[in-house]
This record gives structure tokens, sequence and C-alpha cells, in this order.
């Protein structure tokens, strides 16, 4: 009788949700229930976003990994993580030796597994990360990003798995990130990879969003899989992942030997992960995260990625409506919006080269998307902006697309004078340890036990300083403490319905305190949540409205030589996107093209360029302010 082992996916179960993962007090306290259960083979501890989640509420990841993973290696039970390979743990790419460094931190930390993915599928990308986590001491899992096109077929997938095997890769992952891998074709890729690799193991992660996840499992372990990632209440289902006790009856009734659930254990830990979102996780979970929805069949839009999806569209939803109300047009609501933008996202994907639709290259679809409806609804055409990060992914800097651009794509980047790039892509990004090094001696920092400290701000550069600022945990709180004071996530306060000509849905629909109810298991009683806010609304909605223009004060345009420069686009006001970089500063004479910033919008930058020679003679928004779009962002001085 086949043997299953299931792996707990807890860092995927909160990023799939919201906004934030719990602290590492949380953490420490609910590892020992876990292990308790006696039905894991496996967690994810750490990965993509744990890190840069930790920095962003000023808490030290270092610090808190080291007592996450200690218990449950302690229990014989491994812990994996998620590797974007070029990316590292980041959204845009990492030089050779943070890579490097990032393996042997992360194993020294008690990490044990490396899945390693690229959003491309390009191998070299993958293998790259092979060698470097099997040098470190890890199990190198090389996963392949799952979705459903003309290019992404069964032979697609079983030649990756052939060239990363051929790479050093010890296991293979089926990352199904959006859940839209279709059941019987998810079990021949798994039978073929077997064929050919009969001793290779194989893990299955899939999101529960489409409604798949429950067949393909199924389907999977028919054809072989060994290992299957799930989740748990109250973070199983919806954008998340499907649930453990369901798998585990599914697979036991087939005739697989799964192990048995400590059902004591499993209400003690599902109780603490809602005491979590109590205490102030759930005021970053949006209430449409934890519903199915069969919309995402066609867009492929990962569950990983609909918390920030739907916090992003609250933001457009404002300042699209806002536009239209100006213009005196009719105002959009929350769904009009996101049916918009699914439908956007399928009709672009196969003319940017079919790209997985996995972290970062998911953002870049649906942002391209995002801008591409806005533009639209205003009367504008497709395409008119293309933020820098997504030209990387189109012209082969990001590695090479599994299908063909379409004609209009390789026009305007003609146009725009852009060059495609055909080598290895880590070629473009050269080692900077040593810059790094010398920060953190010139601060006078400790670069930590296994140099973790010194790889925490090469990783994530401006959120690190950040906490060793003290600026992150201050943001974080006054955030915080708005939500609970306004109401927002799970925890939104009912209030009247708000007037039509508002920036909000036009349904009026309110939200409530999530019901609770009192769940007797083997005499001992749990609190557990049984509903969610009816509302549609995404997190953070009540927040007041920043205000549409700066505070500052603008000098009057006195002289027919002296003009605005406007932010194209709602975000982050940015001087620099990159430590390297020398700001602009006021009185700084600017030639033609040069840059003067970046405006930072759904995880992409936007470059402003200089569209004339001059001088600059004020940066009126501050380094990181939030902007709207035609907000002034410098007074100039034409030459």
């Amino acid at each position: 009788m086949q043997e299953i082992k299931f792996s707990l996916v807890y860092r995927d179960m909160w990023q799939s949700a919201g906004k934030y993962v719990p602290r590492v007090d949380q953490l420490t306290a609910i590892a020992p229930h876990i292990i308790e259960m006696g039905c894991f083979d496996r967690i994810e501890t750490n990965g993509g976003g744990f890190e840069q989640i930790n920095l962003l509420f000023g808490e030290n990841p270092n610090k808190a990994l080291r007592q996450w993973t200690k218990p449950f290696k302690e229990a014989g039970i491994q812990c994996h993580m998620l590797d974007r390979s070029l990316n590292g743990i980041r959204m845009h790419p990492v030089p050779g030796d943070v890579r490097k460094l990032m393996f042997r931190v992360k194993h020294a930390q008690g990490t044990e597994v490396a899945r390693i993915f690229c959003g491309m599928n390009d191998p070299r990308n993958i293998i790259d990360s092979v060698r470097y986590a099997k040098e470190a001491g890890m199990t190198a899992q090389a996963a392949l990003s799952i979705t459903f096109s003309t290019v992404h077929t069964i032979e697609y997938y079983i030649d990756l798995a052939d060239k990363v095997i051929a790479g050093g890769a010890d296991e293979i992952c089926l990352k199904d990130m959006a859940g839209i891998g279709r059941p019987v074709w998810l079990g021949k890729i798994v039978a073929g990879i077997k064929k050919k690799h009969p001793d290779v193991a194989i893990q299955y992660h899939s999101h529960s969003g489409p409604g798949f996840a429950m067949a393909s499992i199924l389907e999977v372990v028919r054809a072989g899989a060994e290992y299957i990632d799930v989740g748990m209440e109250p973070l199983s289902w919806g954008t998340g992942h499907v649930d453990l006790l369901a798998v585990q009856a599914m697979l036991k009734d087939a005739g697989y030997n799964v192990p048995d659930v400590n059902m004591k254990a499993y209400m003690k830990v599902r109780s603490m992960n809602q005491e979590f979102m109590e205490d102030f996780l759930g005021y970053f979970i949006t209430p449409t995260n934890r519903q199915m929805n069969s919309l995402l069949i066609s867009s492929g839009l990962p569950g990983g990625m609909m918390g920030s999806l739907m916090s992003d569209l609250e933001k457009n939803l404002k300042d699209l409506n806002r536009w239209l109300e100006k213009n005196n047009k009719p105002l959009l609501n929350e769904d009009k919006l996101l049916v918009k933008l699914f439908q956007e996202v399928e009709y672009i994907w196969p003319k940017v080269g079919y790209p997985p639709l996995v972290t970062p290259f998911s953002q870049y679809v649906k942002n391209l998307a995002v801008l591409n409806v806005t533009q639209i609804i205003k009367g504008g055409e497709r395409w008119e902006i293309i933020p820098d990060n997504i030209w990387d992914m189109l012209t082969g800097k990001l590695g090479k697309l599994p299908g063909k651009l379409a004609p209009e794509i390789k026009e305007l980047a003609e146009k725009e004078g852009k060059e495609f790039f055909t080598g290895n892509p880590q070629e473009l990004y050269p080692d900077k340890l040593d810059e790094f090094r010398r920060e953190m001696d010139d601060n006078g920092w400790d670069h930590g036990e296994d140099d973790e400290e010194l790889f925490e701000l090469a990783m994530h550069p401006e959120q690190y300083r950040n906490y060793k600022s003290g600026k992150a945990k201050k943001d974080f709180e006054k955030d915080l403490e708005e939500r609970r004071r306004e109401g927002g996530g799970l925890y939104q306060k009912a209030k009247a319905p708000a007037p039509k000509t508002t920036a909000v849905k036009e349904t009026g629909t309110t939200g409530i305190e999530p019901a609770t109810m009192i769940v007797d298991v083997n005499g001992e009683q749990f609190k557990v949540t049984v509903s969610y806010s009816n509302g549609n609304t995404a997190a953070g909605q009540n927040h007041p409205e920043a205000a549409t223009t700066s505070t500052k004060n603008v000098p009057p345009k006195k002289e027919k030589d002296i003009e605005k420069v406007t932010s194209p686009l709602s975000g982050n006001f940015y001087l620099t996107k990159e430590p390297t970089e020398q700001p602009v500063k006021a009185g700084d004479t600017i030639e033609k093209g040069d840059i003067l910033g970046y405006i930072e919008a759904m995880k992409t930058y936007n470059t402003i360029r200089s569209e004339k020679t001059g001088k600059i003679v004020e940066i009126v928004q501050d380094n990181g302010a939030e902007v709207f779009e035609d907000d002034v962002l410098f007074i100039f001085e034409n030459a």
C-alpha cells in the first residue's frame, strides 16, 4: 500500500490570505502543537516573503527563523523553504554571491529542503539554485511552475523535469500555484516523470481557488506522487490550499497509507491560528480571499498573490473612480473592475509570451492588465504604460519566455529602443556582497551568526534599513492602529452604505464581526470561527483617503521656463531603486533622458525620466511618499 506524506505549508497559508505572518512568539507557541498533530513529515517554515514580511513589522527574521525551525528539526520534521531562483526570496533579481549566501544561511538556521522555482520555468535559473543549495548541504527540490496553455503541454513539463534532474535536482515539485492544472493532465505529467525517473520523489502543491485541487491530488497520487502539500482551517480553501482533514479522508478511503491526525492537537492549532488573527493578522486578511472563484480558471492568477491583488484593487478602484467622478462618468464597483481585470489577463497573457503566472510574473501580467484596463476606461489604448520590470521580462533579462511575443509588443520594443537579451540572466546581476559589507561596517552593524544579518541587508536593503532605524515598526504600528480603530479585513465594522459618489462599491455592502461557536473535542472546548465578514471590501478600505495633491507649497509658475513634472500613475515615489544609485537633488543639472526617480506601483517600478535638459528647482515629494496620478513630483527649470 503506497505511503503518502503530508507537508503543512504554514508560510504560504498566511501569505495566500493576507499580508503578514505570525510573530516569533506566536510561531514558537504553536510549533509544539503542530508537532503533536503527528501527521506531518515536512513543514514550510520560510521562503519567499517570510523574511521581508518580518522586517515590515519590525522583527528580526533571522532570530525568528532559528527559533521557529528548532522544534521541528528536533522532532524529525523537515523544514522547507521557497526560493524564486534568480529572484531569491524577493521580487527582483539577486546577485549571484547573495544567492549562494542565502542557502548557506538558511541551512544553518535549520531549513533542510529548498523548493526552487523560476517564474519563467527557465532551467538555467533553476539549476543555478540547485547547485547552490546542494553545496550548502540542502536537499534541492526543483519546482515546475504549472499553468495551462497551448505551449505548456505534458511533454513540456516532462522535458523540463529531465533538464533539472540532469542538473542535479534531488526531487521534483509540481507547483500548481493557481490550481488550474487539470487533474488527468497532471496525473499524466507525474506518470511521465516517474517512468523516466522512478527514484525521484515528487511533491504536489496546489491552491484551491478554481476548484480542481482535490481531484488533482487524487490523480497525482495515483500516478506516483509521494508528498502532498496541505493547509488547515481557518486558512484552508479559498485562495489558500486544500484542507488536511479532507485530503486525509479522501486518500485513506482510496486505500493509501496516510498518517492519522491527532484531532485534539488539530483543534488546538486551529484555535491558536484564530487567536493570531484576532490579535492582529485578521486586520490584513481580505474576506473575499476566503472564497473560491471559478473565474480563476481562465485568468490563471495564483492563490498566493490574491491577498495583494485585492489590496491593489482597492487602491486602483479609488484612483479610477476619482478620475471618473472628475469627468462626470459612472463609477465602477470592485466586482466590475475585477471581472475586467480577469478578462484582460486572459487577453494579454498569450501576447506577452505565456509566462507562468507565478511570482513575480503573475504580478507583472496582472499589473500590465490593470494599467491597460485603466487606460482604456480613460479613453486611451493598451500598452501606454509598461514598467521597467515588465520590460525586463519581455526582453529576456529574467529568463526565456515559453511562448512568442505578439508582433505589436516587438514593434513597441523597437520603438522604445529596448534590446533583447539571450544570455544567462545571472550575468546581468553581478556580485555585490562587498558593497553591503562596507555598509554594515560603516554603520557599525554586526554581520550576524553565519553572516545572516549581512544576507538580510543584501536581500532586502530598504526593508532592512527601515527595520534597523525603527521606521518599519513605527509604520506597522500606525497602520495596525488605524485598522483597529476604523475596522478592516475580517474585522470590518458595520456601517451605513456610502454614497454612490464616493470611490467605494456601488452596492454599499457592509461587514460584520466574525461569528464564533464552541466545539467540544474529547472533552476539551475550543472557540471556532465559522463565518467571515459578508463584506466584499478589500482590507483597509475604511482608511481616510489620502490627499490627491501634495500638501507642500509649490512655487507658482512665474516664468515660461518653469514647469512641473507629474506622476504618470499612483504609487510610492522613490528617488532610487538600487543601493548603488545616486539620488538627484535640488539644484542638479539634468540632461534629457536622465532618471529623476521612480514610481513603485503594485511591486513594479516605473522610471520617471527627464523629457528636457534643465535644472531641478525643487523635489516636491518625500522619498517613499504615497502619490496619486498627476501629483507634482518635481519643479523643473528648462535650459
